[in-house]
């Protein structure tokens, strides 16, 4: 506060310092200037920050400069002391079937030049990449029903392209490895949602063919790296009383009509990798049923998985005699519906895989299964335990 003697100085007759100190602003509305001002200070240092890919995951490295290289099947030989990279003498033949057998087809990537920049390259981490988007025109057959897979020209199948390809280091880890396939996708469009938000991307998801919005569906699995196998319904003990749905194969049944339904079946939504049975205690001790089914599976390049539900089965026997892989379950995860029951049936999973290959484990999409799967993961992941897509147990797909 100013000093200053009143009695002598006339009334409202105040020094210039005076009328301005008692016109300052007051501390509050100082503060909020000071704050105000460091705010648009700090976002126009912000704005014109590089950060292209800020809340993205990032890794920048220093690429050394290098020549133009080319993607091509033919074998590279590298002279360390030309710093350039030559091509070795091979046969034309070869080379031209090579290039064949991998040409692109509608949907993939073409095989590009790829050309090495001498300057910082920003990798962008993404731990559920989305799979190619279905349906490939080359490996999908228009029908009355909807489309179908079918073998490429150039021999490229469905169980290849749609499948999710494994990491190599998943596939050489020391680590057990587990696949999953949950069922029952599509049917609940909530609990689908739940399982494609809540399940790591190497979970496979079996799709029914009976639900609403499926190919929606399907993508949106996809679009986060899940892999996609459609249920085919089969005729189980106690038919019709214990129904698995409309189309439902049956072991009785002649084959123009099981085609029939097949087809439809088949035609309900396109990306799936493969089938798995859905039931089918009847149908799968039934040979006669069982050979053009698993024909057709075959001639239309998809891969066939059977949970481990059926007794007798006669799937191996019929598919070594049209020379056809097939893989199986070895458990259903939840038999018993509660959380304790399916921990402790991944952990009899987790000890079957210890055994060596992949342990294949089948489950519904049932709010207790996502939940329980999602918290054993979550544990199982801390000891070792490798989760892989179910395509990686056939063989060549290792990523």
């Amino acid at each position: 506060m100013m000093r200053h003697d009143e009695l002598k100085q006339p009334l409202q007759r105040r020094s210039l310092m005076e009328r301005l100190w008692k016109q300052r602003p007051s501390a509050l509305a100082t503060s909020f200037a000071v704050l105000f001002i460091t705010y648009a200070v700090g976002g126009t240092w912000l704005a014109r920050q590089k950060l292209p890919f800020a809340g993205e995951p990032l890794i920048t490295a220093q690429i050394p400069k290098l020549e133009t290289i080319n993607t091509s099947p033919e074998p590279k030989v590298i002279d360390p002391s030309a710093d350039s990279i030559t091509t070795a003498g091979i046969d034309k033949a070869d080379t031209a079937s090579q290039a064949e057998a991998d040409a692109p087809v509608d949907g993939e990537q073409p095989r590009q030049k790829i050309t090495k920049l001498d300057s910082h390259v920003t990798i962008i981490t993404n731990s559920r990449p989305s799979l190619t988007k279905a349906p490939i025109a080359a490996i999908t057959e228009d029908s009355p029903d909807g489309p179908l897979p079918k073998i490429a020209a150039n021999g490229r199948k469905a169980s290849e392209l749609y499948a999710k390809q494994a990491l190599m280091s998943d596939m050489q880890g020391d680590g057990p490895r587990i696949a999953l396939v949950i069922g029952g996708m599509g049917l609940s469009e909530k609990l689908t949602r739940k399982a494609i938000n809540d399940l790591p991307a190497n979970v496979t998801f079996a799709f029914a063919p009976y639900g609403n919005n499926l190919q929606a569906q399907v993508d949106r699995a996809r679009d986060v790296g899940h892999e996609v196998y459609l249920q085919l319904p089969m005729e189980p003990l106690g038919y019709p009383v214990n129904n698995p749905g409309p189309k439902t194969l049956l072991a009785d049944q002649d084959a123009k009509n099981n085609d029939a339904s097949l087809q439809w079946l088949l035609s309900r939504f396109a990306g799936y990798a493969g089938v798995i049975n859905y039931m089918g205690g009847r149908f799968l001790t039934a040979p006669n049923a069982l050979r053009p089914l698993l024909t057709e599976i075959k001639q239309r390049g998809l891969n066939y998985i059977e949970d481990s539900n059926t007794k007798n089965t006669m799937t191996d026997q019929v598919a070594g005699s049209i020379n056809m892989p097939v893989r199986h379950g070895v458990i259903v995860i939840d038999q018993a519906a509660d959380a304790s029951s399916i921990a402790t049936a991944l952990d009899s999973l987790e000890q079957e895989a210890k055994n060596g290959g992949i342990a294949i484990g089948t489950g519904s999409g049932l709010d207790v299964t996502i939940d329980a799967v999602r918290d054993w993961l979550s544990e199982a992941r801390r000891r070792g335990v490798i989760i892989v897509p179910v395509s990686a147990s056939f063989k060549g797909n290792l990523g």
